[in-house]
């Protein structure tokens, strides 16, 4: 799978947490919802740490490619 696709399914699991979250969020306070919850945050921290590394992959192969193009073998 292509990085951008991999951003792509990150980007649907964070979109299906948040309303998950808010969906939890909506019904009484119980043991049972809060755990749902739970869960749901927890998806959606993921998600968006996936995000973030997936952006920051994006951006080093960017960088690596202007190098290239500049004709610098190394960059730090």
């Amino acid at each position: 799978m292509s990085l951008a696709e991999h951003l792509e399914e990150a980007a649907n699991r964070l979109t299906d947490a948040s309303l998950r979250i808010e969906a939890a969020r909506a019904k009484p306070p119980t043991l049972a919802s809060l755990a749902d919850w739970l869960a749901a945050l927890s998806d959606y921290a993921h998600a968006l740490s996936d995000i973030q590394r997936l952006d920051n992959e994006s951006i080093h192969e960017k960088l690596h490619a202007i190098a290239g193009r500049l004709g610098v073998e190394h960059v730090l």
